[in-house]
């Protein structure tokens, strides 16, 4: 969603991050497996996690750790 972990948590304290329709105003809201996370950027992205991973990698491998419930407009 975001390049950076910073960026991430302006958005969590900022109010623009869900956790399974609650929301949260910390970034270290803990996150499972199978929780749903709505994020509230240009437009609101709800994604359903999947997985986690060990490493930081690319943008191909992070598609791979969630599941996008937006349907495409």
């Amino acid at each position: 969603m975001v390049r950076t972990r910073n960026a991430a948590a302006s958005l969590a304290t900022g109010g623009k991050v869900r956790v399974n329709g609650n929301r949260i105003v910390a970034a270290s809201q803990l996150v499972r497996i199978g929780d749903v996370v709505t994020v509230a950027l240009e437009r609101v992205q709800v994604l359903k996690v999947a997985g986690f991973a060990e490493r930081r990698g690319g943008a191909p491998q992070a598609a791979q750790l969630f599941e996008n419930l937006q349907p495409e407009v």
